[in-house]
């Protein structure tokens, strides 16, 4: 007989401005379930987000509890912020929301909190940042996640990190400009938070071309559903 996953069994969605992206993980945070993807419906409304849920949730079977990395501000389960998906998230109750559809438990956060739960060791002070559609960061001391960071859309040089490091600024930019300006970025984000690591994510992580200092690990996109498992830690 196969061997049952250790329960209980948490379904992980990751939101992107591109990708919806959906697994099933046990108890310790393991794959249980081949991964389900769907491009981020245009226009990303909450509506038409959630009948993507619902399909993903269908096509990977049962579940115990959810876990939803959402990209922006996310303030007891809420959703206050979505630069890159329809105004009508801004101040949605996602997660009273999915947990009255689905009537389970579910725990919403900021999605580059939750790869970062899947990256960090849990010493000292650690920065996430993912490069991907927007520019999304998360804060951790001692494995705690401090909650409300967004360097997105701070005031960096004459526009803001998400301006020159998202999926805009690198079309706009270039990849050579665009490795150059993240470069720099990371040199200021160690001046402004004398991290102990920082972990670099995100479909664009990949396209790096410089060497990384010792301190800084690229880490998988994959994270950003791993992780899932530890907001219920």
């Amino acid at each position: 007989m196969a061997r049952q996953p250790e329960g209980p069994i948490t379904l992980a969605i990751d939101i992107g401005g591109t990708g919806i992206k959906a697994i099933l993980l046990d108890a310790r945070g393991k794959p249980i379930s081949e991964r389900e993807r769907v491009d981020t419906p245009h226009p990303a409304t909450p509506d038409a987000m959630l009948e993507i849920f619902d399909r993903e949730a269908g096509a990977l079977g049962t579940f115990d509890r959810v876990s939803v990395g959402f990209p922006g501000v996310v303030k007891r389960g809420a959703t206050l912020t979505a630069h890159n998906l329809d105004e009508q998230w801004i101040g949605f109750d996602l997660q009273n929301v999915l947990a009255r559809r689905w009537k389970k438990p579910v725990r919403v956060a900021n999605d580059s909190a939750v790869q970062g739960f899947a990256a960090i060791q849990g010493k000292g002070v650690e920065l996430v940042i993912t490069l991907g559609t927007g520019f999304g960061s998360s804060l951790f001391t001692e494995g705690h996640l401090v909650p409300g960071l967004e360097l997105a859309h701070h005031p960096w040089r004459k526009q803001t990190y998400e301006d020159y490091l998202g999926k805009k600024g690198l079309e706009k930019y270039g990849r050579k400009r665009w490795n150059k300006y993240l470069e720099k970025a990371i040199a200021q984000l160690e001046a402004l938070f004398n991290y102990d690591h920082l972990y670099i994510g995100g479909g664009n992580a990949m396209k790096i071309s410089f060497a990384l200092p010792k301190h800084v690990t690229r880490i998988p996109n994959e994270d950003g559903l791993l992780g899932g498992a530890a907001l219920w830690r």
